[in-house]
């Protein structure tokens, strides 16, 4: 059984490499565009988790009677209990201010009686 000249294949790809031509060129931009490829994937992948897990984070209740956690709005899942709504308001509700008071107190720093 004769071996295969491995070392032909190998000055052949070294001389492709380093060939000015377009074969050449297009090669090493082929293998940049692979190693770009490796190194940023994961870390584009790892930012999208990341991401996504905040999001369910987000939006995980516990329940007041059980303690089971879930993403449901109104009920638990585990005991059927309602989930209280006064604790968890929508993200996209808008709070009235028209009622709101807000009551400020100055405060004087130097003033040894305060």
């Amino acid at each position: 059984m004769q071996r295969s000249p491995t070392w032909l294949f190998f000055l052949l790809a070294l001389l492709l490499l380093l060939a000015p031509g377009p074969a050449g060129r297009f090669v090493l931009d082929l293998l940049g565009g692979i190693t770009f490829i490796l190194v940023l994937l994961p870390l584009l992948l790892g930012a999208a988790g990341f991401a996504a897990w905040q999001v369910i984070q987000r939006r995980m209740r516990t329940c007041e009677s059980c303690g089971f956690v879930s993403i449901e709005k109104d009920f638990c899942p585990a005991c059927g209990s309602a989930f209280d709504v006064s604790v968890a308001a929508e993200p996209n509700e808008q709070f009235d201010v028209s009622n709101v008071t807000i009551d400020v107190q100055v405060v004087n720093e130097n003033d040894p009686s305060t």
